[in-house]
């Protein structure tokens, strides 16, 4: 049976109960916090989801990620829950240390260059550290690999096709884009990243709340804008973890919105959003 059509997306109903149901899946699942305020950001994208569906009502909709034994359902309530925004060469400070400092260094060192992009959304973040190795270091950012990892396989999936419109290169300086970018045939105002630049990036679906198949070390971890979403205990194990993943003198590069303040962990403090082992 076909469930009744939904009016607007501002009509749809969510209780207060319904509300505390959503945010303790998203918690358990994925550490994300709904706290109240966000009322009107989980009605306008629940409704969206319901529409696809064809479900009436968020109570109907929470008894079908309940049942759902594949638990497929939870995974895209996480994903419309999430928000995924970025930009190249976004907080550009990093991608300056990156460049004079970082990569250089460990390219004198010799040996491969690891780089982890987690939360890396529609791929700007690992392309950007990829046109930056490419720069710096030439011939020898072959050497350099970047794993980018997301929850979202919407978003990685974006990310693997490395298309984007033209509009989102504001923020690439023009002398780069003919290196880095490519004409999307029969596609006008849409560029492709360069397959010498792509190459250098692995997408991988993770959670962060879940087991990390890696075993590092990874000399650089970006892992920026996304400890916002969690509390601070939760925040505390995930720099735990990262910290153990990391080569030692390796960098942990955090959002400038974010800070280790307050927080119990083993890694120095170089610059604002910049910690290392």
């Amino acid at each position: 049976m076909t469930a009744p059509a939904l009016g607007p997306v501002a009509a749809l109903d969510l209780t207060d109960a319904e509300f505390r149901h959503v945010g303790q899946l998203v918690t358990r699942i994925a550490g994300i916090q709904l706290p109240p305020g966000k009322e009107s950001l989980v009605r306008s994208r629940l409704a969206k989801r319901l529409r696809a569906l064809g479900i009436a009502t968020v109570r109907e909709y929470l008894e079908f990620v309940e049942r759902d034994t594949s638990r497929a359902e939870l995974a895209e309530l996480v994903d419309v829950l999430t928000t995924n925004k970025t930009s190249f060469f976004r907080e550009a400070e990093h991608f300056r240390l990156l460049e004079r400092t970082i990569l250089p260094a460990l390219a004198r060192a010799g040996g491969p260059i690891n780089v982890w992009s987690a939360g890396c959304s529609t791929g700007e973040e690992p392309y950007t550290i990829a046109m930056v190795a490419r720069e710096s270091l030439g011939a020898a950012a072959s050497r350099v690999r970047v794993l980018a990892t997301d929850i979202s396989a919407r978003v990685l999936q974006r990310a693997r096709s490395a298309e984007y419109d033209t509009a989102l290169l504001e923020d690439v300086p023009v002398a780069l884009r003919p290196a880095h970018f490519e004409a999307v045939p029969s596609s006008t105002g849409t560029v492709r990243v360069a397959s010498p630049t792509r190459d250098l990036v692995h997408f991988a679906r993770l959670n962060l709340m879940g087991d990390w198949p890696m075993k590092g070390p990874f000399d650089v971890i970006f892992c920026r804008n996304v400890m916002i979403y969690f509390d601070k205990p939760t925040q505390e194990r995930l720099v735990s973890r990262y910290a153990a993943l990391l080569a030692p003198g390796g960098y942990l590069l955090v959002g400038h919105s974010e800070s280790l303040s307050g927080l119990r962990h083993a890694l120095s403090y170089v610059q604002p959003a910049t910690y290392r082992k």
